[in-house]
């Protein structure tokens, strides 16, 4: 059955395939009625390594959405990572044209269009804009200059790019399993959208997303982006480690990892055994949870301090009020808030996607923060687009406009 009152967010990640299909009530609130997952195939660090495989995990991942909402899905919000992602800031200044001096959408149309006007290699494509701040004759700090009066205006951007080769696989995947991109969407934002209070945009914070091939992190300051990086490291090398620490098959250092692990060898006590099968998964051993956990620690210790220098590298001189949210399926390690708050000196939470409701209690599980993510998203496009019949105010112009980008690009 089809409808047209549905938001379907798409993320394909390197241990698992997600769908989740909402449904938008008459009151503008929505609910989670389809939810699809698949072990991922064919994706290593974020990056596509098998078309065919890919394809195959998101038809199936559809298949079980479609089932449990007994709708369609044509059309889906989609992520994107992948250590190809890259973020800068720019300035654009214009001359207010109009004879009274009020800033019109069209000025803030092309303020912003001259922000975008950047020299990228030939191969980076534009994925998203994002309106850090605007200046009205020196008057900075302005958020909506559309109705001020003035006459220079200038826009601060943070730009989002990624490889065009990479996108173009990922739409491939996408347009092979019969679907097509209602938009694409950097996946540290969609987590963004799912796990941060607008008290931490505002005050600082940074959002780490640790999934099992990236490591996503996303800054923010006075409610806006700054920065955005794709690190390509994840659970999956924590997994390795344990297989190789322990040799055991990396099947059983996942199922040890998630029910047993820890980062903190410290907080384990040495008497508290687990068993383990061997490398042919014929004998059982013994292994001490500290032991573990020693395996663990070290791994995690590398991610948090590749994020530190990420933080260096964006050029942020400020504090941040707000901490490190931390996100994805690697949050869940048990010690994480512990570890992170001693290697980086700020205060820490885990993120989780509780903005949602549903038919499935277990999308509220930080695993799921950038799918959900894609589905808050898409929700509040379409509250955007229905609340500026134009399109062309704020980030409703924005939006079409790099819609087009693609449409222009991949034709």
């Amino acid at each position: 059955m089809e409808r047209h009152n549905l938001v379907v967010g798409l993320d394909i990640g390197t241990t698992k395939t997600v769908v989740l299909v909402a449904e938008i009530n008459g009151d503008d609130s929505f609910s989670i009625i389809g939810v699809g997952e698949q072990p991922t195939q064919g994706m290593k660090k974020g990056g596509i390594v098998d078309l065919e495989a890919v394809t195959k995990c998101i038809g199936q991942a559809l298949e079980k959405a479609e089932q449990m909402s007994g709708c369609r899905v044509q059309s889906v919000y989609l992520a994107v990572s992948g250590s190809h992602l890259a973020s800068m800031n720019n300035k654009g200044v214009v001359a207010v044209t109009n004879k009274n001096r009020e800033v019109s959408p069209d000025d803030v149309d092309r303020v912003l269009q001259a922000a975008k006007v950047v020299n990228l290699p030939q191969d980076r494509k534009i994925i998203h804009v994002h309106p850090r701040q605007y200046s009205l004759d020196g008057n900075e700090g302005i958020l909506d200059p559309i109705g001020m009066a003035g006459s220079r205006l200038e826009a601060e951007i943070n730009i989002i790019t990624a490889s065009g080769n990479a996108l173009q696989n990922l739409l491939r995947c996408v347009h092979k399993s019969g679907l097509m991109e209602e938009e694409l969407v950097p996946a540290p934002l969609a987590s963004a959208e799912s796990v941060l209070y607008p008290a931490e945009r505002e005050l600082g914070c940074l959002l780490v997303d640790i999934g099992g091939g990236t490591t996503e992190c996303a800054l923010f300051d006075q409610g806006r982006l700054w920065f955005t990086s794709v690190l390509p490291v994840g659970g999956n090398l924590i997994t390795n480690d344990i297989a190789i620490g322990l040799r055991i098959p990396v099947e059983a250092a996942e199922v040890i990892k998630v029910e047993h692990g820890c980062v903190l060898a410290g907080l384990m006590p040495d008497n508290e055994i687990i068993s383990v099968p061997d490398m042919v998964g014929r004998d059982i051993k013994k292994v001490s949870k500290r032991e573990l956990a020693s395996i663990i620690e070290p791994r995690m210790k590398e991610i948090l301090l590749l994020i530190k220098n990420e933080l260096k590298r964006s050029g942020y001189r400020g504090v941040l009020p707000g901490g490190m949210i931390i996100t994805g399926g690697g949050a869940q390690l048990n010690g994480l808030m512990e570890l992170a708050a001693e290697e980086m000196d700020m205060p820490i939470r885990i993120g989780c996607p509780d903005k949602i409701n549903g038919v499935s209690e277990t999308v509220r599980s930080s695993a799921y923060a950038a799918a959900a993510g894609l589905v808050l998203y898409g929700v509040k496009n379409l509250a955007y687009a229905q609340a500026a019949p134009t399109g062309e105010r704020f980030f409703g112009g924005i939006v079409s406009r790099v819609k087009q980008l693609f449409e222009d690009f991949f034709a």
